[in-house]
C-alpha cells in the first residue's frame, strides 16, 4: 500500500484529478469536451525556436549529458532577459540556474533549504507545488492570504508572533495562480523590508510574467533594491513562448539559495536536453514579437470569456494578468461546492474547469478557468453553460452586454 510510505501519507488525494479523470473518460466515450481546466497552452512555439531545436539535435555531439545548472549561453540569455525587461543586473554564473520548468525548480529548492519541522508561509489558495513541494521536504505550512491587501501583512505579523518555530520561508506568486491577482512594486518593497527584519527567505513565482493586460506590465521582486539579499525568483518559458512540454524554467536571485539549489540538482539530474536549452536561448535572444502576439491573443480570449459568460448568466471578474480567470460559483449554485459544480459542468455542459478547493480550502466557492481554447470554443462553452444554468433553474435572461 502506498499509504505505508511516510511522504505519501503527508499528501492528500489530488482533488483536481477527479475532474481530470471524468474528462478523460468522457473524451474516450467520444464526447466533445471544451477543456478549460488545465493551463496547457494550445499555441505553438515560435518557428525559429523549433528550427534551432532541430538544428542542434542533428549534431552528433549534442546528445550527451548536459550541465545540471544549465548551459552558460542559456544562463546568460536569462540574465539578458532580466536586464531588458526589469532593469535588473544578474550574474549569469552565480545568480541563475536553469530548471526543468519552474515546478521542478521549486521542488528542488524546497529539498535544498528545508529541514523537517521548518515552518513555511504559503498563500491559500495557491498552486499545489507552493505548498506540497515543502510538505514533501518535511516542512509545516502556515497559510497566509493570497489577496495582497493590508490583511496580508497583518497575517504575516501574526504568523511571526504566534508560530513556533518562527517561519523561515515565504512563498509569493503574482500574477497568482489560481486567482490572477497582481501586485505593484510598492508591495514588493514592503515585503522585502519585512523579510529582512524577520530573517525570512522569499521565494517568488513569476511564471506569468509576460501575460499581463490593459497596459500594466508585471513587476519582479528583484527590482527592489537589496531584494537579492533575501529573495529568489522563478520564471518559465512555458506560457511566454508556449513551450510547456519543453520544461524550461529558471531560478534567479540570492547567491546562497542558488548555490544550495544547484548543489541538490547536481545530485538529482543532468539538466535538460542540450538542443532544448539551445532552442531556449533562441527564444530569449531572438525576436520577441511572439510574446506580444500571445499576450494580445490571451487578452482577446479573456474579454470573450467574460462577455459571453456574463450573457449566459455567470458573472466572472476580468483578470488583469495570467491565463486564468478565478470565477466565483453562480450564487444560485454556490451550495454545490466547487468540486460538485465542476463535475456537473463537465457532465451537463461538456465544459471542464478546475475546482477551486483543489488549490486549498480558501479556494472553495470558486473555479479556475483557463484561456486555452480559441474564441469560438469559448463562445460555445458559454452557450453550453447557459443551457446548464437554465436547467438548474438559474435566471439567465436578465443579462446585458
Amino acid at each position: 500500500m502506498t499509504e505505508d510510505f511516510y511522504r505519501i501519507r503527508r499528501l492528500p488525494p489530488y482533488i483536481i484529478a477527479e475532474v481530470n479523470a471524468m474528462r478523460a473518460a468522457a473524451r474516450a466515450a467520444g464526447e466533445d469536451i471544451i477543456d478549460l481546466g488545465m493551463g496547457n497552452p494550445d499555441l505553438p512555439p515560435p518557428p525559429h525556436v523549433i528550427a534551432k531545436l532541430v538544428e542542434v539535435a542533428q549534431k552528433p555531439d549534442a546528445h550527451g549529458y548536459s550541465a545540471s545548472k544549465g548551459i552558460p549561453g542559456l544562463r546568460k540569455a536569462q540574465a539578458g532577459y532580466y536586464a531588458r525587461r526589469f532593469g535588473v543586473d544578474v550574474d549569469a554564473d552565480s545568480e541563475v540556474v536553469v530548471t526543468m520548468g519552474s515546478k521542478e525548480g521549486l521542488a528542488s529548492l524546497a529539498t535544498a533549504i528545508t529541514a523537517p519541522g521548518d515552518v513555511v508561509l504559503a498563500p491559500n489558495p495557491s498552486y499545489p507545488i507552493h505548498t506540497f513541494g515543502f510538505i514533501i521536504a518535511g516542512a509545516t505550512i502556515r497559510a497566509v492570504p493570497t489577496t495582497p491587501d493590508e490583511r496580508y501583512f497583518e497575517a504575516l505579523e501574526r504568523a511571526m508572533n504566534f508560530t513556533v518555530p518562527r517561519p523561515s520561508i515565504l512563498v509569493v506568486n503574482y500574477p497568482s495562480n489560481p486567482t490572477a491577482e497582481t501586485v505593484d512594486l510598492a508591495f514588493y518593497e514592503r515585503l522585502v523590508a519585512w523579510a529582512k527584519e524577520n530573517k525570512v527567505w522569499i521565494i517568488s513565482d513569476l511564471a506569468y510574467s509576460e501575460l499581463y493586460y490593459d497596459g500594466k506590465p508585471t513587476v519582479s521582486i528583484l527590482q527592489v533594491k537589496g531584494a537579492k539579499d533575501v529573495a529568489i525568483e522563478f520564471t518559465s518559458l512555458s506560457k511566454t513562448f508556449s513551450m510547456a512540454g519543453w520544461r524550461i524554467g529558471f531560478a534567479v536571485g540570492n547567491k546562497q539559495l542558488i548555490a544550495a539549489m544547484t548543489r541538490v540538482k547536481s545530485y538529482l539530474d543532468y539538466g535538460a536536453f542540450t538542443p532544448i536549452q539551445a532552442a531556449a536561448c533562441a527564444a530569449l535572444n531572438g525576436p520577441q514579437d511572439i510574446v506580444a502576439q500571445n499576450r494580445e491573443l490571451y487578452h482577446k480570449r479573456r474579454d470573450v470569456l467574460v462577455e459571453s459568460f456574463a450573457r449566459a448568466g455567470w458573472d466572472i471578474p476580468s483578470p488583469s494578468a495570467s491565463m486564468f480567470a478565478w470565477a466565483p460559483l453562480p450564487p444560485a449554485l454556490a451550495h454545490l461546492g466547487s468540486l460538485e459544480f465542476s463535475k456537473q459542468l463537465l457532465t451537463h455542459a461538456k465544459v471542464a474547469v478546475a475546482p477551486g478547493v483543489g488549490y486549498g480550502e480558501n479556494g472553495e466557492g470558486y473555479v479556475r478557468i483557463a484561456l486555452v481554447e480559441n474564441e469560438q470554443r469559448l463562445r460555445q462553452a458559454a452557450r453550453n453553460v447557459k443551457k446548464y444554468l437554465q436547467s438548474m433553474g438559474v435566471n439567465t435572461g436578465l443579462r446585458v452586454g
